[in-house]
């Protein structure tokens, strides 16, 4: 099973110059003569064969020790033979059985080394596979997708089933988000300011003149008599707007609310600001398998049992995870290794990650749409409402005024293309505000973008890649990608002999020391 057993021979004391003694194939030749003679004759040179000597492994005289692996046989003329015995002597020192180990593993490897190289390999996709899942574990399913026999609030595990962790936590995850935009990233004031009251009345006109004409009682006729006021009200309208923003648009329900209506909304801009990291954690799942497949083929070697590959398995998939993990988001600030800078992979994209979040912000969460549904539908339109009825005239029925408001509503159900929108996109730059502020946070600060969508239930991701590297593993078991068996191994070992293994192994891959523990 593990390939033919070496040709144990050793140029040993008290024999001439030349002479080898081949045990394995049954005789001997000396080397200055060239003549051969069997194991077996009786001759000039050699004793009756008698029972051997029991010996504790370490003298001159062998025999079969105690302990069941080949010990060596006196014969005459210096020539030494060897036998079997059961193992290694109960005497012998722990360099010697650890030789003797090594040196089983190094012939078992040459026997059948495709055989053994398969578990490298497999550790490899192992790696790449609990990587690619625990990826798309981060994102999927939407919906929570199982039985539904028990539930924890806001946990992505159940009792009997899995939903992604950024759909389960977008509540909380947005909060987050939300946290960094209002206080550290935009001030509406700020972008308000940015809108020509003038400009932005002469765009509302049509779509409130219509309005009033066409809900409000005797809209005709109050539109005739208000159209040549309407927008000198509109831009004092705008006016006290850009200065009470804050009280009738709620930042922070635009950011949340658009999440929360769309759980996919958040995966999106995750998976977009950390495209890179995410491809880096799967793909550096083979490079990381590989390498620790390489320490669970010598483990296999040294001790095939039915647990090794299991078990490395689930290293494999919790290791890979874990690491791939770390290199994303530590060390945060720059710190010097040596002759190297170190830092996480994500705080080192910075620039880049911060065009691509605000551009994602600016397109599909704050805008101009998204901002004017807020104003007249949001938490704040009573203020809103408020305002308005402020601004025009006393003598103006309140069905005008809910006209007039009612047109915001309409305006917000408009496409993008509409050219208030493209006007209010454009002036407030949200993008560009967004961009610069972004790639102003210290890295601990801009960590926290993407950091919370692992952070959450990180370690439950690296778990899970435990768990499906052991099965990975018991199925490389079962399917034999691992080399012999572990009982063709220890029997194929114990046939061929650890200490003779041990004594023919090439010279470099024992140490003087570990040669001369086995001597003794």
């Amino acid at each position: 099973a593990v390939g033919r057993p070496p040709p144990a021979w050793r140029l040993l004391p008290g024999r001439a110059a030349g002479s080898r003694c081949f045990a394995a194939a049954g005789g001997c030749r000396d080397g200055g003569s060239g003549t051969s003679r069997e194991a077996s004759s009786v001759g000039a040179h050699q004793r009756p064969s008698r029972p051997p000597r029991r010996s504790d492994g370490g003298g001159a005289l062998g025999g079969i020790g105690a302990s069941g692996r080949p010990t060596v046989r006196q014969r005459a003329g210096g020539a030494r033979v060897r036998t079997q015995r059961p193992a290694l002597a109960a005497g012998a020192t722990f360099a010697g059985r650890a030789a003797v180990a090594v040196a089983d593993a190094y012939w078992q490897f040459r026997g059948n080394p495709l055989a053994y190289l398969t578990i490298p390999l497999v550790a490899a996709f192992v790696g790449y596979g609990t990587n690619w899942v625990g990826v798309k574990m981060i994102f999927y399913p939407i919906n929570f997708w199982g039985v539904q026999v028990k539930r924890w609030p806001e946990q992505p595990l159940g009792l009997l089933g899995w939903q992604g962790i950024v759909p389960c936590k977008v509540k909380k995850m947005s909060r987050r988000l939300v946290d960094i935009v209002t206080t550290k990233l935009l001030s509406l004031r700020e972008a308000f300011s940015n809108l020509d009251p003038d400009r932005l009345a002469g765009l509302l006109e049509p779509s409130v003149a219509e309005a009033i004409e066409k809900d409000a009682s005797w809209g005709e006729a109050w539109i005739t008599v208000l159209r040549p006021q309407l927008r000198p009200v509109l831009r004092d309208i705008v006016v006290k707007m850009q200065a009470d923003i804050e009280q009738i648009l709620d930042l922070r329900q635009v950011v949340s609310s658009a999440f929360l209506r769309d759980k996919v909304l958040l995966g999106e801009l995750f998976q977009k600001a950390g495209r890179k990291e995410l491809k880096f954690l799967v793909d550096s799942g083979f490079g990381f398998g590989l390498i620790l497949g390489v320490f669970q083929m010598f483990l296999w070697l040294l001790m095939p049992n039915d647990w090794v590959l299991p078990v490395g398995g689930a290293l494999v998939g919790y290791i890979t995870n874990w690491v791939a993990i770390k290199l994303i988001f530590d060390p945060v600030e720059p710190t010097p290794v040596g002759p190297f800078v170190m830092q996480g992979l994500f705080e080192k994209r910075q620039p880049e990650v911060s065009e691509e979040f605000s551009e994602f912000l600016a397109q599909r969460v704050l805008t101009s749409p998204r901002l004017i549904e807020e104003i007249a539908t949001g938490s704040f339109k009573h203020n809103f409402e408020a305002l308005v009825a402020k601004s025009v005239p006393g003598v103006v029925p309140a069905s005008v005024v809910e006209a007039a408001t009612g047109a915001f509503r309409k305006l917000a159900e408009e496409p993008g293309t509409h050219p208030l929108h493209v006007y209010v996109d454009e002036k407030l730059a949200l993008q560009e505000t967004l961009d610069v502020r972004l790639k102003a946070l210290s890295a601990a600060e801009f960590e926290n973008l993407l950091h919370p969508v692992f952070e959450e239930d990180e370690l439950t991701l690296i778990i899970a890649g435990g768990v499906l590297g052991a099965a990975a593993g018991a199925l490389q078991m079962a399917f034999g990608w691992s080399g012999p068996p572990p009982a063709a191994t220890a029997a194929a070992g114990a046939a061929a002999g650890g200490v003779a293994r041990a004594l023919a192994v090439p010279p470099f891959l024992l140490p003087a020391s570990v040669a001369s523990a086995l001597r003794r």
